[in-house]
């Protein structure tokens, strides 16, 4: 048995991991054609994939999701646009929201999310990873890893408009559990593509001799190197490249997309305001759809634009403009597709900010990681619901506390995955998303 094992507590599981002849890379290659590796004594999932709509530089709470209005004869922090309560439910959301509001009995809102720093790197790398000073898998990586893909021809983990490493990085998990990535650093949505898989100079029987030439030696080297998983990675990654090149530039391929769904979407929209970058946010979300509906089990998508010092009203007003319609475009078509009830869709960033005063002629926010807001749809979680609670200023969680590690387990734990039995040795100790502190799964938040 090889130092890199999923060990799980049951012995069913550790003696069916030794028993495989092939060891690690053997288990590996059951999840990229997608049969799922996970613990024997796991739970039932809700969901089968996670849509993670990450917004990067702390999206400001109050005056999105968590409304706080004025009380008391004294102005103080709050929100500073309009609320208003929609659906069946009356969740309050803001004006700036109002596409995403018509989704409202859709959405289970967690208003009490707190975090460790108010650092971006480090709060956005234990966002992803569970640890915000040491690099170790996203949190991509070890849901593809727990469960692998659906589809054998395409990534179970795929990574849109990502800017940084730590977002599909898999770090001491065998390469291919990695985050595809498709456009990197702002890079033009509309051209971005899956790297190195496309060509034509070769007829596919051609290249597909070419391949197994490449891989009879790549196998004649691991041969002489028993249980190197970053060249059962290579291998593996290899095989799965030549099967995505069949599947994967079509689903890329919008021109098949009526235009009523482009413009729902606002495919080709690229706000630049303030803070707010061009990432053509609705391509990213109408991708998101068609790799969720090809079986792509975790897919991110990212707009890094909240991080609004400056000018506040003005870049939160351009931040939500270019996310809102895409988002309840995403969710209407979701649920119109059957999608929605096991699909867990998941909206937040890497902290939230302090609240404005109204009348002070401020409009300058900093970092707030003592309390903010993240919301899910779908997969099994509550509808029309809100969990916690932040002081009247919001400026911290004082009921319903969720922390990243506890946002991490619950997510695990709608997939199927126990948090505490999906980990990996390395380095002398067994690692896992959730770290070595006590992390709760949030039943709360459960339908």
């Amino acid at each position: 048995m090889t130092n890199h094992t999923l060990e799980m507590t049951k012995p069913s599981r550790r003696a069916m991991l030794q028993s495989a002849s092939c060891g690690f890379g053997f288990l590996a290659m059951q999840a990229l054609s997608g049969q799922r590796v996970a613990a024997a004594d796991s739970v039932t999932p809700r969901a089968k994939r996670v849509i993670f709509l990450c917004m990067s530089g702390g999206p400001a709470q109050l005056d999105t999701f968590d409304y706080k209005p004025q009380v008391g004869k004294k102005p103080h922090a709050g929100s500073v646009v309009d609320f208003k309560r929609h659906g069946r439910s009356g969740l309050w959301v803001s004006e700036l929201m109002p596409e995403t509001a018509k989704h409202a009995d859709r959405l289970c809102v967690i208003n009490g999310m707190h975090a460790d720093t108010g650092n971006h790197a480090q709060s956005f790398l234990q966002l992803h990873t569970g640890e915000k000073l040491r690099k170790r898998p996203s949190m991509g990586a070890w849901i593809n890893y727990g469960l692998g893909s659906e589809n054998e021809n395409l990534p179970g983990f795929i990574s849109l408009n990502a800017a940084k490493h730590s977002v599909y990085s898999s770090e001491f998990l065998p390469s291919s559990f990695a985050g595809t990535p498709i456009g990197l650093n702002g890079e033009n949505m509309s051209l971005a593509t899956i790297r190195n898989i496309a060509s034509d100079h070769l007829p596919p029987s051609a290249k597909r001799e070419q391949l197994d030439f490449i891989q009879s030696m790549n196998r004649n080297h691991l041969a002489d190197r028993s249980g190197d998983a970053k060249l059962e990675g290579v291998i593996e990654t290899m095989e799965l490249a030549f099967r995505m090149q069949s599947m994967a530039p079509e689903l890329l391929d919008l021109s098949n997309e009526t235009e009523r769904t482009l413009q729902r979407y606002r495919v080709g929209k690229k706000l630049s305001v303030g803070t707010c970058r061009p990432t053509d946010f609705g391509r990213q979300c109408l991708l998101a759809r068609r790799f969720a509906e090809a079986g792509v089990r975790f897919i991110e998508v990212n707009h890094g634009s909240w991080d609004q010092h400056k000018d506040h009203r003005r870049d939160l007003k351009a931040n939500c403009e270019t996310t809102d319609a895409p988002i309840a475009a995403l969710l209407e078509d979701l649920a119109a597709r059957g999608l929605l009830d096991d699909t867990l869709v998941v909206w937040g960033g890497e902290f939230g900010r302090p609240g404005l005063t109204p009348g002070d002629g401020k409009n300058e926010t900093g970092h707030n990681a003592r309390g903010f807001t993240f919301w899910m749809a779908g997969g099994g979680v509550k509808p029309g619901y809100v969990h916690g609670r932040t002081d009247e200023t919001g400026a911290r969680a004082v009921e319903g506390k969720v922390h990243f590690r506890d946002l991490h387990a619950t997510i695990l734990n709608l997939v199927g995955l126990q948090h505490d039995q999906l980990t990996f040795h390395h380095e002398g100790r067994d690692h896992r998303l959730t770290g070595p502190e006590d992390a709760k799964v949030v039943s709360e938040l459960f339908a």
